[in-house]
């Protein structure tokens, strides 16, 4: 089993990122979680979106 984490400031950015990796990854997925935390900074808010997909790598089929 592996995992893997994406984190971007932009909810679309992060939908492109795990969109491209699930596409060009021959894995099985088991599980995404997805979390959005918020912070504050000189009056500014700071959005972190992040995606962990927890999954398995496909064995390549044998000839």
């Amino acid at each position: 089993m592996r995992v893997k984490v994406f984190d971007e400031s932009h909810e679309k950015d992060l939908e492109e990122v795990v969109n491209n990796f699930l596409s060009s990854s021959n894995i099985d997925v088991i599980d995404i979680k997805y979390q959005v935390s918020i912070s504050e900074y000189a009056e500014e808010q700071i959005y972190c979106f992040s995606a962990m997909i927890v999954y398995y790598p496909k064995k390549e089929a044998e000839e």
